[in-house]
């Protein structure tokens, strides 16, 4: 009686807590309608002229390569190596391509898709969550290389450890999901695709389905624009705000930390730490593509942190040794 009588005042909390929390953003929006527009326009210019041609792409022909059965080709000629790598499947060694290619929340929406068309099992997906849903090469190279720190000297050390750092702890991520075999290499056996007809039913499934896709994470970055924007006015008054307003979206986070620490000692671990986590905003769209596919986000939870912890004191000991 007492464990369910707590766990029933816990769920009390945790709604009073929502709906305080709800009601001030409502109210926070009634006062400034002006910044929730600007906001909520900043947000849709980012993901209309940015996301959306970057990642929609990638999101259609993945979802056609799994459809049409073309992830056996990649499976064929990437799966062995990477797959003794990483131990895992030729299938899953599809979402370490795209998870570190293509940016968030590819590597999650990949993983997920595999685990739904029941190419990978659950605990394989975890396993490839843990290190291989990260921020695009192109991102780091375009936008904080060259519009940000503006320093090309750090464009192969911020590279490698944004890459090495993810891959390094896989071996030990590894340690908590190989429970009753040594690696899932085996599996692609038992759970290898058919190659299907290709229609264009199959065809217009695919594009609906990476429509979805890409406006929930439209949405996603319009809602977290605003609360930048918000946070933004408010943190004069409540300085917690000050320090939560780089964590809630990635671009705008490199953008004020840059800002906000002139010394690059401070700066560029912090950069790195932030675009290893992925944000807020990532988190919540990695936790809308693994929904419906029982992957738990959890561990994975942990596991960025631990990872933005590590990839921070790799910068900050580069700077040391190097700057």
């Amino acid at each position: 009686m007492k464990c369910s009588s707590s766990k029933n005042l816990l769920k009390k909390i945790g709604f009073l807590n929502a709906g305080s929390l709800t009601v001030f953003l409502f109210l926070a929006m009634l006062v400034s309608p002006d910044i929730v527009f600007t906001g909520a326009a900043d947000g849709l210019l980012l993901w209309f002229n940015t996301i959306f041609p970057t990642l929609f792409p990638f999101m259609f022909i993945t979802a056609i390569l799994l459809k049409s059965g073309g992830l056996n080709i990649i499976a064929n000629v990437l799966g062995k190596p990477l797959g003794k790598i990483f131990s895992v499947s030729a299938a899953g060694a599809f979402s370490v391509i795209a998870g570190f290619l293509c940016g968030y929340p590819m590597g999650a929406k990949v993983t997920a898709d595999l685990v739904c068309t029941k190419k990978i099992e659950r605990s394989e997906a975890a396993y490839l969550l843990s290190f291989c849903n990260n921020t695009s090469p192109v991102f780091i190279v375009n936008f904080i290389i060259h519009k940000i720190l503006r320093d090309r000297t750090l464009l192969v050390p911020t590279l490698i450890i944004l890459i090495a750092v993810p891959i390094f702890l896989s071996f030990f991520f590894r340690r908590f999901y190989f429970k009753h075999s040594e690696s899932y290499g085996e599996s692609l056996r038992q759970t290898e695709c058919k190659n299907n007809p290709f229609s264009f039913r199959t065809f217009d499934e695919c594009m609906m389905d990476s429509f979805e896709n890409i406006v929930k994470v439209g949405g996603y970055i319009i809602i977290f624009s605003v609360f930048i924007r918000l946070l933004t006015k408010f943190s004069t008054d409540i300085p917690a705000f000050f320090y939560l307003l780089p964590v809630l979206e990635l671009t705008n986070g490199i953008i004020i930390l840059f800002e906000r620490f002139e010394n690059i000692a401070v700066s560029y671990p912090l950069i790195i730490a932030l675009t290893s986590f992925g944000g807020l905003c990532a988190l919540a769209q990695t936790k809308s593509m693994i929904h419906s596919s029982g992957i738990p986000f959890i561990p994975y939870l942990i596991q960025k942190i631990i990872t933005a912890v590590i990839s921070a004191a790799a910068a900050y000991g580069y700077v040391l040794l190097f700057l």
